[in-house]
């Protein structure tokens, strides 16, 4: 599914101009890139998952082919985790929830 098809289905769905839902979902998806890169912090969609930075160590790596040893500065990673039920529902399990 692309942006275009969210943006078209939401605008279905809820009946708003498909040009303010692109706008919506352009400035939605810019607050998270701007949490991750810029502020290096972690965001939480409950029942959806988290969008969370990794980081990975500096570690050196070997280049068979030219029999060399490079190394790999530490860097961070954006890495999406999803929530517990999406998974289950992934899975095919039922979701009952308790209030």
């Amino acid at each position: 599914m692309t942006k275009a098809e969210i943006v078209n289905k939401i605008a279905e769905q809820t009946g708003i101009g498909k040009k303010e839902v692109a706008i919506t979902v352009e400035a939605f998806m810019e607050e998270i890139r701007n949490s991750l890169a810029d502020n290096r912090e972690n965001v939480y969609l409950r029942g959806f998952g988290s969008f969370i930075v990794k980081h990975r160590a500096k570690k050196t790596a070997r280049n068979i082919s030219k029999n060399t040893t490079l190394v790999i500065e530490a860097h961070d990673l954006p890495a999406f985790k999803p929530a517990k039920s999406f998974i289950e529902r992934m899975d095919g399990q039922i979701v009952t929830s308790e209030d």
